[in-house]
């Protein structure tokens, strides 16, 4: 089999790992089926989709909505980066799963509109298929009606032509979507557990998804509800994408 290709953004090793290991949970792959690029490391380089099944994108701290005079040096290199690479995925339409920043790499690479008006506070969700959800393949096990874990500054208040809506939310319509066949976007985190969500809050806790003195009311808000469903989307996408 060829192996899936994992494009992480987050700077800080503890919330990277940790992600990491849970892609690797939540996929069923090995380290040497899911080979990880620490984009804020450094330069991507040229990257040939032929050599993998599949390309999934982590979630981070970018803002892809930000003033470009706002964003770093290292955020407006992978921006551009993600946005050559997905010039040649939505070409060929070749199966890619963006988590959480998923909405601010592919959203953006095809014209959404990406602002703060569904911005929602890091906590679990109630979320629903819409009729489009309930026919697409990496939904199928799921419940129509799930729980997922979200904490997000921006979010797609409009969505554009060539995307199909596939889970909306009641605070945040957006949830998840797909363009083409084979490449999606989610705002929730599939990759999550309660205590891979709780190593983020920690770790962002003074980039301002809560404000001060709320460390702990987040970290309850995480065990609202349980969320059971929403890591088999990322076992489904290796299913139907392996090769």
């Amino acid at each position: 089999m060829k192996p899936f290709l994992l494009l992480a953004t987050r700077a800080e090793d503890l919330p990277a790992d940790e992600e990491y290991a849970l892609f690797l949970r939540f996929t069923g792959l090995s380290a040497n089926e899911l080979v990880r690029v620490r984009m804020e490391a450094g330069p991507l380089g040229e990257v040939d989709l032929d050599e993998y099944s599949g390309v999934f994108v982590g979630g981070g701290p970018f803002n892809a909505s930000d003033p470009l005079e706002k964003k770093s040096p290292v955020q407006r290199r992978v921006e551009a980066e993600i946005a050559g690479l997905l010039d040649e995925v939505v070409a060929r339409d070749f199966p890619f799963f963006g988590a959480c920043y998923g909405v601010g790499t592919v959203g953006a690479h095809q014209g959404a509109v990406i602002d703060g008006t569904y911005r929602e506070p890091i906590s679990v969700i109630e979320v629903e298929k819409t009729d489009a959800g309930r026919d697409d393949p990496l939904l199928a096990t799921l419940p129509d009606g799930f729980t997922a874990f979200v904490g997000h500054k921006e979010a797609i208040s409009r969505l554009p032509e060539s995307a199909t809506l596939l889970v909306r939310g009641e605070a945040c319509p957006v949830q998840m979507f797909r363009v083409g066949r084979n490449v999606y976007a989610t705002q929730f985190h599939p990759e999550c557990d309660v205590e891979g969500i709780s190593t983020r809050i920690r770790a962002y806790a003074d980039y301002g998804y809560f404000g001060p003195g709320e460390l702990d009311l987040t970290l309850a808000a995480v065990r609202r509800l349980p969320v059971v469903h929403t890591g088999a989307l990322l076992r489904a996408f290796v299913e139907r994408y392996a090769r």
